[in-house]
């Protein structure tokens, strides 16, 4: 008898479902915001990238709106043969003059960003030098270049040089490096590997995805954050998360954004944002330009949280930033844990291999500028009763 064509895939299920390595995906019910309808209940929303509340944020909808009554929805090619729209350019405009840089050019997502960016910069023959926790796309897009990847330990600048100094058959070197890491909330050592950089004559690449909208004066950005402006080369961030919308940048000297016109496979070959997702990402500009009251506030309640959590004797590991990861080890005790939180009234998603190491599970808190002070403290309520319930905490 021969076997089915998709067995395999059968078995791999049934085994990821075994470890509780499942990911069992829950359906939004409403717009987002510090709470949520989700697969039909009413629960308080910590599972979002939404720093600053600005996915359903009016001036943002209207902006949309507005701009699908003059262009339509679509781009319909793209950038580099009918898909450049004014509101296009636009947008790179603004997002250069707020990060500080020559230029910025931008795409679909910021996966993409990174897809595009990695193998118009490096290929065969070249090495890249990279953080041993950097996200998914960035290992993707170094996979894409053929280039040489070569990992040192993570936010470690001695090992970097360690690595620099034992690879010597090179055409070309790239540095990357995540700005704020996704899964653990702390902060690359940025200038003590731009500092490294400079020093080898390297060019530097960093991924502020979690940076963007969050660090530095107003969200300009981890190099905004340590005062590094015009010394590192490449900036990808995404409009995806504390933009509120969708899409990825690329922001920093002139010459590579021209190379990425050129050369940036998803610029080439993929459709370009789309009408209202583009004039959206403008006007959250716009907010973050007028004030920070949103950033400074997204922080308070970061604060006040991770205050909490300490005091009830939660595990938070390494955390620097607004994500707040709750350690719990093995993943069935964390993927038991986020359904007894959800069954309370909160969503907060268990994340566990491969995203993050095995024996590394954990619950990731994703603090919002849109939560109120009752919001959090219904939530830390909730994370008490359901830790002490699970022999968490004491």
């Amino acid at each position: 008898m021969i076997e089915s064509k998709t067995a395999w895939i059968e078995a791999e299920i049934a085994s990821l479902k075994e470890q509780g390595l499942f990911n069992q995906i829950r359906t939004l019910g409403s717009p987002q915001g510090a709470w949520l309808v989700v697969d039909g209940r009413r629960v308080l929303n910590f599972s979002s990238n939404n720093y600053l509340g600005l996915a359903n944020h009016p001036r943002l909808v209207a902006a949309a709106k507005q701009a699908m009554d003059s262009y339509g929805i679509g781009p319909a090619a793209v950038r580099s043969i009918a898909g450049t729209m004014d509101l296009h350019l636009e947008l790179e405009r603004r997002l250069a003059a707020f990060k500080g840089v020559e230029a910025a050019i931008t795409f679909q997502s910021g996966f993409t960003a990174n897809l595009a960016t990695l193998p118009a910069l490096v290929g065969k023959g070249d090495v890249i030098f990279s953080d041993e926790l950097n996200h998914a796309s960035i290992i993707d897009g170094s996979r894409l270049a053929r280039a040489e990847i070569v990992r040192f330990a993570h936010a470690d600048p001695d090992d970097l040089r360690r690595q620099i100094a034992a690879v010597t058959d090179y055409r070309r070197r790239l540095i990357v490096t995540d700005g704020v890491f996704s899964m653990d909330g702390d902060i690359a050592p940025l200038p003590e590997i731009c500092a490294i950089a400079e020093e080898h004559g390297i060019m530097l690449m960093v991924d502020d995805a979690h940076g963007e909208g969050v660090m530095g004066q107003g969200g300009r950005g981890i190099v905004a954050h340590f005062g590094l402006h015009g010394r590192v080369d490449v900036e990808i961030g995404t409009l995806s998360k504390a933009f509120g919308v969708v899409g990825g940048v690329v922001a920093g000297k002139q010459i590579i954004v021209d190379w990425l016109r050129q050369r940036g496979r998803p610029f080439l070959f993929s459709s370009a944002m789309t009408v209202p997702d583009v004039a959206a990402c403008i006007a959250a500009v716009d907010v973050l330009e007028e004030s920070t009251e949103l950033v400074d506030r997204l922080w308070d309640n970061a604060a006040y949280f991770k205050q909490g959590m300490h005091a009830l004797g939660f595990d938070t590991g390494r955390t620097e930033t607004p994500i707040v990861p709750v350690m719990l080890g093995e993943a069935p005790l964390a993927q038991q844990f986020s359904r007894r939180l959800f069954e309370a009234g909160l969503f907060a998603m268990a994340i566990g291999y491969p995203t993050v190491a095995l024996g590394k599970a954990r619950i990731r808190v994703m603090n919002s500028a849109s939560h109120s002070r009752d919001d959090l403290d219904q939530a830390l309520d909730i994370f008490a009763r359901v830790g002490r319930e699970l022999g968490v905490i004491a």
